[in-house]
């Protein structure tokens, strides 16, 4: 796959890339480019949809940036990995974070899950999907995640599928290695190229025990401890996606 071009402006547009196509540019996007980036006519961007992979771009118009000309493809469209990152919700910047770190960490599904314990009962799901688009502007991802909307912990369970592997991360749990388990899950079949991955965070109040019960009687499950110290659930987020990821998931080129 080609080098990253991480020196010119990348811009999410939510219509078809093609050569020679004409996007508009929104105002928020005509100000980034025209009076942050003080980019004008004829300057080159980056633009991606999600869907149709990266292009290089054209500024146009006179007097601001209204549009862009599609020139041709700097990189094709990719997939992401069968990861999704299901948590309870967090508060407002705290949130922000971990929807971002959790993209960056290559998760192609966000699921909030409401809790006994849950410190935010309201989730601004549109707040998560523009946290989620800047994360994959920023960091050269071309796939956007998919935003679910939040449902109670016990429907999030009932509905799961049952031959996905489900990573619980329970501070409740014996403190293990935490490699070893997963290379043993890894060992069982169980790696994002053949089985889909849920990884689990869950309030930082922790589970109510009936939770933990439910969700121990979960088939395909693997009870991880993320080591000796308590954690704050966003760091707890990197912390688990990054020992998934390395083990299970495409840092190792799988």
């Amino acid at each position: 796959m080609p080098s990253h071009d991480f020196r010119a402006p990348r811009l999410f547009v939510d219509v078809p890339l093609a050569q020679d196509a004409r996007v508009p540019l929104d105002r928020d996007q005509s100000n980034y480019l025209g009076n942050v980036l003080r980019l004008t006519a004829g300057a080159e961007v980056l633009a991606f949809n999600g869907r149709d992979g990266e292009w290089q771009a054209a500024i146009e118009g006179r007097k601001r940036p209204d549009g862009l000309v599609i020139l041709q493809q700097a990189r094709p469209q990719d997939r992401l990995a069968d990861l999704t990152y299901v948590f309870a919700p967090l508060k407002h910047a705290r949130l922000d974070y971990m929807v971002q770190k959790a993209i960056e960490m290559g998760a192609a599904t966000l699921q909030p899950v409401l809790t006994r314990f849950t410190q935010a009962s309201r989730v601004n799901t549109e707040r998560m999907r523009a946290n989620v688009v800047e994360a994959a502007e920023q960091c050269g991802i071309l796939s956007i995640a998919t935003v679910a909307e939040p449902v109670p912990l016990d429907r999030y369970l009932s509905q799961r599928p049952a031959d996905r592997l489900l990573i619980f991360c329970d501070e409740a749990a014996e403190v293990q290695n935490p490699i070893q388990s997963l290379q043993d899950a890894r060992e069982a079949g169980h790696d994002q190229g053949s089985v889909g991955i849920d990884v689990l965070i869950g309030p930082e109040g922790g589970f109510a025990e009936e939770e933990r019960a439910l969700l121990l009687r979960q088939p395909k499950i693997l009870r991880l401890a993320l080591g000796p110290r308590i954690m704050r659930a966003d760091t707890a987020a990197v912390a688990a996606l990054a020992l998934v990821q390395a083990v299970l998931g495409d840092w190792g080129g799988t």
